[in-house]
């Protein structure tokens, strides 16, 4: 298996860069770019954050569990690659981030009914017109537990938040470690882990809901192939087994959707030194290039 989803990862890799001028460049005047990222705490992942940056040079980078306050956010290290950056955190656990190279405009840091006491766990932006929204879903721990309802009850407030301020017909963009493996061929051994926490009926009915709404996933687009993973416990030896969950996905309204060109995982970076236990997702679309000014709208050339 381990076989088989390396290649299909650089399958990928290698179909997208053949559409795009500078060869392992993710770079193109008419695509951009998003990754998504749970790092597992940015002061531990600096380092590796910024060389996957200078690598592969995405236009949006979203991370989750930066674990990290605002006021010691390694806001300078990040700019002096050349992205702007937003954020939202806390000590030593959650907190979320945006990483632009494109103007940054209407950022919000919490859903509807928050407070300055909660657990810091989504930020959103726009970006070239794209409605960016980043966000860490609780684990929900234990079924049954009052961290699961907890979880339960913030997806159904995620959703009521997309119901009432976000246009299915727009350019939508939702993405991070949702704490849930879609479908059975997004896990390692769908018996397993049957009924339990990131694999659970009431988490796909939440997941569900939120497709319904009208958002689709990026990699589907563009393959069905089973035991794609973003996320291997660190205990067990799981990476090396290949005991892992596809948890992270970027998600698209339709508009977005017709326009993605490619979707992969870079599991390579579990196999770096002290890595987290999640990879980074990547998804890219084509554009307009006028998309990249100020005010720019990624669907302009519907207009046209």
């Amino acid at each position: 298996m381990y076989s088989t989803y390396f290649n299909t990862t650089i399958f990928y890799r290698h179909l997208h860069s053949a559409l795009t001028p500078g060869g392992d460049s993710l770079k193109s005047v008419n695509t951009l770019t998003v990754a998504s990222w749970n790092v597992n705490s940015i002061t531990v992942r600096l380092a590796q954050v910024i060389d996957w940056l200078n690598v592969h040079r995405p236009d949006v980078l979203c991370l989750q569990e930066t674990k990290i306050p605002d006021e010691r956010f390694p806001k300078a290290a990040i700019e002096a690659v050349g992205y702007q950056v937003v954020y939202s955190g806390q000590k030593a656990y959650n907190g979320v981030a945006i990483l632009s190279r494109l103007p940054i405009s209407q950022v919000r840091s919490s859903l509807p009914g928050d407070d300055e006491t909660a657990q810091k766990r989504l930020i959103a932006a726009t970006i070239a017109g794209i409605e960016v929204v980043n966000v860490y879903v609780p684990n929900g721990s234990e079924v049954g537990s009052e961290k699961f309802a907890y979880k339960l009850a913030w997806l159904e407030r995620l959703y009521r938040w997309f119901e009432r301020d976000f246009d299915p017909q727009g350019a939508v963009l939702l993405c991070g470690d949702f704490n849930i493996a879609p479908e059975a061929r997004d896990v390692y051994d769908a018996q397993a882990v049957a009924g339990k926490v990131l694999f659970h009926p009431d988490e796909h009915a939440a997941l569900a809901r939120l497709q319904q709404w009208g958002l689709i996933d990026t990699l589907r687009i563009h393959t069905e192939e089973a035991g794609l993973f973003s996320w291997w416990d660190y205990r067990a030896a799981a990476f090396r087994r290949n005991l892992g969950m596809r948890i992270d996905q970027i998600w698209v309204s339709a508009p977005l959707a017709a326009r993605c060109t490619a979707g992969w995982i870079d599991r390579q970076m579990r196999a770096a030194d002290s890595p987290s236990d999640h990879v980074p997702v990547v998804a890219s679309f084509e554009i307009d290039s006028e998309a990249r000014d100020p005010g720019g709208s990624v669907l302009e050339l519907e207009s046209r």
